[in-house]
């Protein structure tokens, strides 16, 4: 019987240092930042057909421009994201990618519509901009919060003893956001005064 009870109690301090608990509460720290980032990335997708309607308004706009967006967008609008992407690699960069190539397209379609004065003067453009503006400000943060959540949950993974727990019920490291050329911004701009 005593032999029971100190197995019992050894095994029960076991689990408390086997962190288990702790792959619970990261998980889902995780999936909650993760929530946040596909709502503003959706809140930056419903802004689009907006921004492209008021461009259009304006006649001589660049047609390939305003068709880059549409296309980016519903490229990154057609990716189905399940909880499963954040363990796959693969289909999380797929994401990233179509992420990214909406980004583009839009910062390429602002300045553009610099060049066009009645564009810029027109004030449900300006309050799209603003709005726009404010929802990439706020996926940068929900992609910080994220990215955060994401190293602690990779943390303890990787981590003695934690990492045996890991090993044990499947508790695979996360991706987490990456720059698109790491090489390119690594390289310092050239700055040339002399012309």
């Amino acid at each position: 019987m005593i032999q029971r009870l100190l197995a019992i109690f050894a095994l029960a301090l076991l689990l408390t240092g086997c962190g288990y608990n702790d792959f619970q509460k990261l998980d889902e720290q995780t999936q909650s930042a993760w929530s946040e980032v596909l709502n503003q990335y959706q809140r930056r997708a419903d802004l689009v057909p907006n921004i492209v309607a008021s461009v259009k308004g304006e006649a001589n706009f660049e047609q390939e421009t305003l068709t880059k967006v549409i296309e980016a967008r519903a490229k990154a609008t057609s990716i189905q994201v399940t909880p499963e992407t954040l363990n796959n690699p693969q289909a999380f960069e797929q994401f990233q990618q179509a992420q990214d190539g909406l980004t583009g397209a839009l910062s390429r379609l602002m300045v553009v519509s610099e060049r066009y004065p009645q564009l810029q003067a027109n004030q449900a453009f300006r309050d799209l901009r603003v709005t726009l503006e404010g929802t990439e400000n706020r996926i940068t943060v929900a992609r910080g919060r994220y990215i955060e959540a994401v190293q602690q949950y990779n943390v303890l993974a990787r981590s003695f003893p934690t990492n045996l727990t890991a090993k044990v019920f499947g508790y695979a490291a996360k991706p987490n956001f990456s720059v698109a050329n790491e090489a390119q911004i690594s390289t310092p701009p050239q700055v040339d005064f002399s012309k």
